[in-house]
């Protein structure tokens, strides 16, 4: 199966097109069906699935549908709400991992989020999953129930009931019950071992061989488990690479690229830059003749092609200037996030590996 090049934020929108919902167009040519069950495994690029299929035969032998990019950054809050939402970046307006908080000098950490931050007025569109659900569709998410309340949930997958886990499988036993509960449905259900192994040991480690094993294992069980007319899809948010010591590049310790700076957000692997007004090609500048052919630097106003363009609403949350990391590259800004520097994976930025997901069909 070959889309045209289709983005994660058009995947749970065809969902609902295969689920024959008015309003929502299958742009991906999902086999249609009156239940579903969608499985983001945090962390599997489709990149590092084929190089190690003999680890995943199950996922490996699942129909794939080609062309299916994360969006940028391939950050997991920002994919997790461009498929939550059916909307790119520059419309939802979540910039990164971090970003910053128009008017302050603050950034919102959008995995851990900030009390004074209500979700709902961050991100105030409605959920793919909440329109599902108003159209009749029942809809449920699974997931790790540490989540249920999160800003993260709330942005992303809000007015739909939720239903916390904390093994395997418990989370295999309710995604039958809630699949099975009316001749409509779709359950939404999260894997992070993959994402979380990647980032402590690194995507060439064998712990990270292991967590692929068993999640392979895992969702071959719940295709077992689930009734034969339910079609089970298994995505992902963003691929990952590791970046070696010689690739570590710590803005504390090139202070001259912090002229006209007033805040650094964002990744290792994609970073927004806030600059003094009217310093943004000035900054662009000198961190491009700094960092050379290991980045990609561009201007706000030059990276709609990254983002979708920016509602006007949001657009402060966007660096005046961002940077890309290329290849096994990174910029690291340890004196704000020094715990980056403690990880072996990263991803974020806009190189294929971090950016090409499966979308596979199992049923």
């Amino acid at each position: 199966m070959t889309a045209p090049h289709a983005g994660i934020h058009e995947v749970m929108t065809s969902v609902g097109g295969a689920l024959g919902v008015p309003g929502f167009t299958d742009v991906l040519g999902l086999p249609e069906s009156r239940r579903y069950v969608v499985m983001l495994v945090d962390g599997l690029g489709l990149d590092l699935l084929r190089e190690h299929a003999d680890l995943a035969p199950f996922l490996s032998s699942c129909l794939n549908v080609e062309n299916v990019l994360a969006g940028i950054p391939s950050t997991t809050s920002v994919s997790l709400t461009s498929l939550g939402t059916g909307l790119l970046p520059g419309q939802h307006g979540m910039a990164g991992y971090t970003c910053r908080i128009p008017g302050t000098s603050r950034f919102l950490n959008t995995l851990k989020w900030d009390d004074r931050i209500v979700p709902e007025q961050w991100q105030p569109h409605p959920t793919v999953l909440s329109r599902l659900a108003d159209e009749g569709i029942a809809v449920t998410v699974v997931n790790d129930d540490r989540f249920e309340l999160s800003g993260l949930t709330r942005v992303s997958q809000r007015g739909v009931p939720f239903v916390g886990v904390r093994h395997a499988w418990d989370r295999l036993a309710a995604v039958v019950e809630a699949v099975e509960r009316d001749d409509r449905a779709l359950v939404y259900a999260y894997e992070s071992a993959v994402d979380h192994t990647g980032h402590g040991s690194g995507v060439d480690s064998d712990e990270w061989r292991k967590a692929l094993v068993e999640v392979d294992r895992d969702v071959a069980d719940l295709r077992a488990a689930l009734p034969p007319d339910v079609v089970l899809l298994v995505t992902a948010d963003h691929g990952m690479v590791d970046v070696p010591m010689e690739g570590r590049f710590d803005l504390v310790d090139h202070p001259k690229l912090r002229d006209d700076v007033v805040l650094v957000a964002g990744e290792a692997r994609f970073r927004h830059v806030h600059t003094r007004s009217g310093a943004e090609a000035k900054v662009a500048a000198r961190w491009r003749s700094a960092l050379g052919d290991r980045v990609e630097v561009r201007l706000r106003d030059e990276a709609e092609e990254w983002f979708g363009p920016i509602d006007p609403a949001v657009r402060a949350r966007f660096g005046d200037v961002v940077v890309a990391a290329l290849d096994d590259f990174a910029v690291f800004a340890s004196d704000a996030f020094s715990v980056e520097l403690l990880l072996r994976g990263f991803h974020g930025s806009i190189t294929p590996r971090e950016r090409r997901i499966p979308v596979l069909v199992a049923g």
